[in-house]
């Protein structure tokens, strides 16, 4: 199984980005999904999930209403679209993925089965 983030970058305050995560090696349809971030010394968080079929999402309140968690099934893909960006945002942001679980669940790092390795995401003032 491979899981493999990419699109992140540097930005100034108030830009947008777009991280893609691109799952190989299982069914991608049966896997709930999630994207966690960690900054420097602090630890990592579960930010949004997505369950299975893309039909229910959820937020941490850190991100709500400025982040956007999706999924295409066909393509293998989950994206995080991240608007309104502030410096706080700054972190390595992770793909998780864990098979047959709610979605609310997956922001228990104990449940995660597979992560990206990650892509840095950097907000500068």
């Amino acid at each position: 199984v491979q899981v493999m983030e990419s699109g992140g970058g540097s930005v100034q305050t108030g830009g947008s980005l777009r991280l893609s995560c691109t799952a190989s090696g299982l069914t991608f349809g049966d896997y709930a999904m999630a994207w966690y971030r960690q900054a420097q010394g602090k630890e990592r968080e579960g930010i949004a999930a997505i369950s299975w079929a893309g039909s229910h999402t959820y937020y941490a309140d850190s991100v709500k209403g400025r982040f956007t968690i999706s999924r295409d099934n066909n393509k293998n893909t989950l994206y995080l679209q991240m608007d309104s960006l502030e410096p706080e945002d700054t972190a390595m942001y992770y793909c998780a993925a864990a098979p047959n679980l709610d979605y609310y669940k997956l922001f228990d790092k104990e449940r995660v089965h597979y992560w990206g390795q990650g892509t840095q995401v950097t907000v500068s003032s």
